[in-house]
């Protein structure tokens, strides 16, 4: 949208409206808007343009109306895709399949930043957990870290557990055992210690993330949200 015709319009709205504030938001959303649009063909408000064409050859500077009259007799659409060039940068191009590819484009690189992004787990538990529930979150914690992802191990200490720090210590070193047991690959970011009336231990994975995410889909968990297994 133009930007000249939603000045107008904001001013128009301004007379009807005593909420400046609304007036003016609506303004800059109007702009911001324009802005993400490409200009295509008679949108161009430049008098000369860099012209790429469709065989990504570089024609130079042109008049732009015989950049367009070029892409005209190609049956194509001139995109302004370097506006803050001198002069702007224009390509031709089928405008449709351009946005489409572009979009894609954009879609693809977030995947990758998203599966390339560690998440922080964290797995709860007893001094005084029986073998059968530090098995499972033991599974708990190697799956955390086949996905690439950290898990902060925490042992809670209740009344008199206090004094037996050593137990929950112990109970650390075993879930390190049985993930060596299960063949899962890990780093010991931070040694077992104390903070408050807990003792945390922090594991990362051992395999980069990035290659994690070429293999499996990873469906995802809750950013640092505690895990009761």
């Amino acid at each position: 949208m133009d930007e000249v015709f939603l000045l107008l319009l904001t001013k128009m709205v301004f007379v009807f409206s005593r909420k400046r504030r609304f007036v003016i938001d609506f303004y800059r959303l109007g702009v911001n808007l324009a802005k993400q649009e490409l200009r295509v063909n008679r949108q161009i408000r430049a008098r000369e343009v860099f012209v790429i064409d469709q065989n990504d050859d570089k024609r130079g500077v042109m008049k732009f109306f015989d950049a367009l009259a070029l892409a005209e007799e190609a049956d194509l659409d001139l995109v302004e895709i370097s506006p803050n060039g001198n002069p702007p940068v224009c390509k031709i191009v089928d405008y449709g399949k351009y946005r489409y590819l572009q979009e894609k484009r954009a879609k693809e690189n977030k995947k990758i930043q998203d599966a390339k992004r560690i998440e922080m787990h964290e797995i709860r538990m007893q001094p005084k957990i029986d073998s059968h529930d530090l098995e499972t979150k033991a599974s708990a914690i190697g799956g955390f870290l086949s996905d690439g992802d950290k898990c902060k191990v925490t042992i809670r200490f209740r009344g008199r557990e206090l004094a037996h720090t050593d137990l929950g210590r112990g109970v650390l070193m075993r879930i390190l055992d049985l993930l060596r047991e299960k063949e899962i690959a890990f780093v010991v970011d931070s040694q077992p210690v104390m903070e408050g009336r807990n003792m945390s231990m922090l594991l990362s994975s051992g395999k980069k993330k990035g290659k994690i995410a070429e293999n499996a889909s990873k469906s995802g968990a809750a950013n640092a949200s505690p895990v009761e297994v």
